[in-house]
């Protein structure tokens, strides 16, 4: 058991945690918690470790034989990024999609056409997170990120994602107006999220190969991206709300295409 936070492992452990730099060059990310630790898929699983009081609760989660390194709960305490730590820590090795990736996905689309969604200069964690494990749960097939996006690998977007880390497809693309532009003349039509929309968004059809343009959280899209669009939805408000939260505008029109697909399907 280590007991010491100077120990190698330890710093090496925190920095890991903590600088993306240091995860890019290492490949890996780190993951808490239990459900993280069961959802891990096996081959990408590179280090296990465990609070002291977590392994005497729950050493039967280990029974498979896959090695621990057990923590004492202070040493614990001082890697895990929670305030209330959950007594175990993933080391995992990082995904890495193709752009093409992004149109069949991991989980059959409803319709059989794919369901993007674009982001250009998303911020928030927390707000990535969000939209990972939505689109999960909407049958989306990608995830195209732009340069200015959160690092999906930041402790807080894991922790969001509830897992889906593991099974949405996503693809940061240096040039996002360039791919939007790829990907339009392979039959995708683009539907930019905009105040100004044209259309409110439940009176598009999106049973085709189809994609959402999701903005920053408080500038939304750029007009240059916007511009892209085969068409600018709404999403209508009551009261005096000017927008949604931007996981929460990328839930609605995600669900929504999902709603479609599946009376399509006539399920």
């Amino acid at each position: 058991m280590i007991t010491s936070t100077s120990n190698a492992r330890v710093k090496d452990l925190i920095q890991i945690q903590k600088k993306a730099k240091v995860r890019n060059e290492r490949d890996v990310f780190v993951t808490e918690g239990p459900k993280m630790f069961r959802e891990t898929p096996p081959e990408r699983l590179l280090e296990t470790f465990v609070s002291e009081s977590f392994y005497r609760r729950e050493q039967k989660l280990f029974d498979g034989g896959r090695p621990v390194t057990v923590l004492s709960d202070r040493v614990f305490e001082s890697v895990s990024d929670t305030r209330t730590p959950q007594g175990v820590l993933c080391v995992v090795r990082q995904f890495h999609y193709q752009l093409e990736d992004l149109m069949a996905g991991q989980i059959p689309a409803v319709s059989g056409a794919p369901l993007l969604i674009a982001l250009e200069n998303l911020q928030d964690p927390g707000n990535l997170g969000t939209i990972l494990r939505t689109a999960e749960g909407a049958g989306v097939t990608g995830i195209l990120l732009g340069p200015g996006c959160v690092d999906i690998y930041n402790s807080k977007v894991i922790r969001s994602t509830m897992g889906s880390v593991y099974r949405m497809p996503f693809y940061y693309t240096e040039d996002l107006r360039r791919d939007l532009l790829m990907l339009q003349g392979k039959g995708v039509r683009w539907y930019a999220a905009h105040l100004e929309g044209s259309v409110p968004y439940d009176e598009i059809p999106y049973g085709g190969a189809s994609g959402f343009l999701i903005g920053n959280e408080s500038r939304g899209l750029t007009p240059e991206t916007a511009a892209l669009a085969d068409q600018s939805v709404r999403i209508p408000m009551c009261g005096q709300v000017e927008s949604l939260n931007a996981s929460v505008a990328a839930s609605v029109l995600m669900y929504e295409a999902n709603r479609q697909r599946r009376n399509a399907k006539g399920k």
